[in-house]
């Protein structure tokens, strides 16, 4: 019989829990259409959820005034907000609080004469909502993806980094220890979510433990992406999905132990769902 092993943290992390209670409470108390702008949180199969009980994600291209509109856990530039106000929808903000605390960090670094270097994904919603609050408070600086992008910012004597939530903790450290090297003043905040590092300490100590290590989360979704890189690293056999429908049978081939794990966007039903076809799939004599 195949021994299942979930990761000690695995799936909804707190902001992301608070963004879907603020949307399902929206519902009780709204008297207009709900909107999220853009997907409230990185998991199709829950904003689908959240879809079929009136809470629709857009783009803004369709709202009206009196809307309520639900800003997203990864957050908006100030401004983005500002006009939305302005165009007299009722905005929630559910922006997670572990987002809001980065937005503060590259301001008080602007505030202190610092060129702000923000460790992550230049086209993620999180990083884009962040430097929009740079700008706003007249900072300087720059996204860095690759040890490459780091150029710019030795030119500078002061240079202050933070980090995207959801970034991977050993990259982040590579970051810091280069720039240190060059530039005569650096101060660095860690803005790494909590969730994220127990997230990736518990893929790590996991993976190397199981013959194969399945990672569930959307696609689109950073922290669950770097969940499988680090996965992989140390467990060939591991596999990224989104739902049980996914899984294919000979991945559990003269298999003993798996091990799961899953993103910070990942809502428990779907973690269940695949645990339990994990279980049919071996059970049924489905692989030789």
């Amino acid at each position: 019989m195949v021994e299942i092993l979930i990761a000690e943290h695995a799936g909804f992390c707190f902001g992301v829990k608070r963004a879907v209670k603020l949307a399902e409470e929206s519902l009780k108390e709204a008297k207009s259409r709900i909107f999220t702008l853009g997907p409230i949180i990185h998991n199709p199969q829950e904003v689908n959820r959240l879809k079929n009980l009136g809470v629709y994600p857009s783009n803004g291209e369709d709202f009206k005034e009196g809307d309520t509109v639900i800003i997203r856990s990864h957050g908006i530039p100030p401004e983005k907000e500002e006009e939305l106000k302005k165009k007299g929808l009722n905005v929630i903000d559910a922006t997670c609080p572990y987002v809001k605390a980065v937005h503060e960090a590259v301001c008080k670094l602007t505030e202190e004469g610092y060129f702000v270097v923000l460790v992550g994904e230049k086209n993620h919603p999180e990083v884009i909502g962040t430097l929009g609050y740079l700008r706003a408070c007249n900072g300087k600086g720059i996204v860095v993806e690759t040890l490459d992008d780091i150029k710019e910012a030795l030119k500078y004597e002061k240079v202050g980094i933070v980090a995207q939530t959801t970034q991977n903790e050993q990259f982040f450290k590579e970051v810091v220890g280069e720039i240190a090297l060059w530039v005569k003043e650096v101060k660095v905040i860690n803005t790494i979510c909590n969730a994220t590092s127990l997230r990736q300490e518990s893929v790590k100590k996991l993976a190397s433990q199981v013959d194969v290590m399945i990672i569930i989360g959307g696609k689109n979704s950073g922290n669950t992406r770097r969940l499988y890189h680090i996965s992989k690293e140390l467990n060939p056999k591991t596999y990224h999905i989104e739902t049980a429908e996914e899984l294919e049978p000979e991945w559990f081939a003269n298999v003993k132990r798996v091990g799961i794990s899953a993103g910070a966007s990942t809502p428990d039903w779907i973690i269940e769902e695949v645990k339990n076809r994990i279980k049919e799939i071996c059970s049924g004599q489905l692989v030789s």
